[in-house]
C-alpha cells in the first residue's frame, strides 16, 4: 500500500542531492498559472459579473451577489450544533491564548547618545482570508486565519469561501457560523482563483486588500503566484503533509492512525514515514490494511495518498541519520515518536510545525492545540514559518538622531556613500554642516 525507500547503509547525501531521493507530491503552479491568468484579468475588468459567472461555472450555482447577508451568518450561527460550536468556541479560545502572546511591542535602541532607532510594528491594514471548500470544508481554517489576524490588530477583515450549490450559493454554514463566532461579517460566495482575484483588484462589492492568506488548492496557489507584488501573501500552500520520525519505542498503530489522518485529505497528500527500525516499518504497514479499509473517503483520497510516489516509509541507519531526512524534507507537520522525543525534536531545524510524543498528534493541532494550522508546505519550512502574528505585522525603524549624532558619524556616511560612487548621498549630509573631508 505505501513504498519503501531504502537509505541504510551508505552515506546519506547533502543538501539537494538528499531531498531529491525523498518523496514529493507533483504540483506544477508555473502550469496552473497560465490557466488563471485569463481568469484574474477577467475578474479585473468585469468584477462582480465575472465572479457571478464563475460561480455558475465552477459551482454550478447562479447567484445574485457574491457578498453573504449579514443574515445568513447569524442564521448559520443559530442552527450549529451546540457541540461543534462548543469545539469551535474551544479551538478559538485555545488559538486567541497563543497568538495573543505572540503580539509585537516597539523597542527603541539608543546606537550613541544623540542618536535612537525605533522599531514599531504596525498591522497590514486590510486583509482577505481564503477558506477551502472543495472536497472538505474547514471552519478550523477560518480560525487559524482570523485569530491571528485579529490578535495582530488588522482593522478590516474580509473572508471568501466557495459557494455552495447544496446551500442555495451560500458557503457551507459551518464557515459561516465560525465567521460569526469571530465577528467577521464581510463574507463574500468566492472559491479558487477567482476569490483571490477579487481581493486583489477589489469589486463593486469588495474593496481591495494588502494582503491575502490561507490555504488552497493549485488555483489558489497559482492566484497568488500572479498577485504576488501587487499583494502580500502567507505562501502559495501545496498539497498538506506528514512526516512521522519514530524508532522501535512507538506504537505502530499510532503512527498508522496519524499517516492515514493526512492521507485523507486529498490524493496528493503525502504520509511519509522515516525509521531506524525494519521491525516498526514492518508493524505499521501491516497496521495500515485494516486501518484504512475502516475509515472513510477510501478510494477518492486515502488509498491515492498512501501508494501515491508523495508517501512512504523512509529506512534510515540512525536517529541522526532519521534527523537529516527530515531536516531535508522540511515536513509541514512533523510527529516525533522516538525515546527522548523532546529532547529530538530540539534537534529538529526544519518544519513548520513539530508534535512531541505519543499524544500530540497532528489533528491535535488541526483544530485545538492552539498552534495555527496554515504552515509551510513542499519543503518550505526550510525558510518560511506557519500563519501567525508575525504574518499581519510590517516593522518599522523610525531613526532620530540629534545635530552632534549626525555630525559625529557624517565622515563614514560619506567615505561609504563615495566608496559607493553617490556622492549626493553625502552630500545630503555635508550640506547640514560646514563641512569638508578630514585633510583635505
Amino acid at each position: 500500500m505505501i513504498s519503501r525507500i531504502d537509505l541504510r547503509g551508505d552515506t546519506l547525501p547533502e543538501g539537494g542531492a538528499l531531498r531529491d531521493l525523498l518523496p514529493r507530491a507533483e504540483f506544477d503552479v508555473e502550469a496552473a498559472l497560465e490557466k488563471v491568468r485569463p481568469i484574474c484579468e477577467d475578474v479585473r475588468h468585469r468584477g462582480t459579473a465575472a465572479l457571478i459567472e464563475y460561480a455558475e461555472t465552477f459551482d454550478g450555482v447562479r447567484l445574485e451577489r457574491i457578498r453573504v447577508p449579514v443574515a445568513a451568518l447569524t442564521d448559520a450561527l443559530e442552527g450549529l450544533d451546540p457541540a461543534v460550536r462548543a469545539a469551535l468556541e474551544e479551538s478559538i479560545r485555545r488559538a486567541r491564548l497563543v497568538h495573543r502572546a505572540q503580539r509585537r511591542s516597539p523597542h527603541t535602541t539608543q546606537v550613541v547618545p544623540g542618536g535612537t532607532v525605533t522599531e514599531k510594528w504596525v498591522p497590514v491594514g486590510r486583509v482577505g482570508l481564503y477558506a477551502p471548500g472543495g472536497r472538505s470544508v474547514y471552519p478550523s481554517s477560518v480560525i487559524m486565519n482570523v485569530v491571528p489576524a485579529q490578535e495582530a490588530g488588522v482593522e478590516s477583515i474580509a473572508l471568501a469561501s466557495p459557494a455552495q450549490k447544496e446551500f442555495g450559493g451560500l458557503p457551507h454554514p459551518t464557515i459561516l457560523a465560525a465567521c460569526a463566532l469571530l465577528g467577521i461579517d464581510e463574507v463574500y460566495a468566492a472559491g479558487g482563483a477567482t476569490a483571490v482575484a477579487m481581493f486583489a483588484y477589489g469589486t463593486d462589492e469588495c474593496p481591495p486588500v494588502n494582503m491575502v492568506t490561507g490555504p488552497g488548492n493549485i488555483w489558489v496557489a497559482a492566484a497568488k503566484r500572479y498577485f504576488t507584488g501587487r499583494i502580500g501573501i502567507d505562501a502559495e500552500a501545496g498539497p498538506t503533509e506528514i512526516a512521522v520520525l519514530a524508532d522501535s519505542t512507538a506504537d505502530p498503530v499510532h503512527v498508522a492512525a496519524d499517516l492515514i489522518s493526512q492521507a485523507e485529505h486529498d490524493p496528493l497528500a503525502a504520509a511519509v514515514l522515516v525509521t531506524d527500525s525494519a521491525e516498526l516499518a514492518d508493524a505499521v504497514e501491516k497496521e495500515l490494511a485494516p486501518q484504512v479499509a475502516a475509515t472513510k473517503h477510501v478510494e477518492d483520497r486515502v488509498v491515492p495518498a498512501l501508494t501515491g510516489r508523495q508517501s512512504a516509509i523512509v529506512l534510515v541507519d540512525s536517529l541522526d541519520d532519521g534527523l537529516r531526512v527530515v531536516d531535508a524534507y522540511g515536513a509541514e507537520h512533523l510527529e516525533i515518536q522516538t525515546a527522548d522525543a523532546a529532547g529530538v525534536a530540539g534537534r529538529v531545524r526544519n518544519a513548520g510545525a513539530i508534535f512531541v510524543g505519543p499524544y500530540a498528534p497532528v489533528s491535535l493541532g488541526d483544530y485545538c492545540a492552539g498552534s495555527n494550522h496554515v504552515l509551510p508546505t513542499g519543503g518550505c519550512a526550510c525558510h518560511s514559518s506557519g500563519l501567525s502574528v508575525q504574518s499581519f505585522l510590517r516593522g518599522i525603524h523610525i531613526v532620530d538622531y540629534s545635530r552632534d549624532a549626525l555630525a559625529e558619524v557624517t565622515h563614514h556616511v560619506v567615505t561609504l556613500a563615495e566608496a559607493e560612487d553617490l556622492p549626493a548621498h553625502g552630500a545630503a549630509l555635508k550640506a547640514r554642516f560646514d563641512w569638508q573631508v578630514p585633510g583635505a
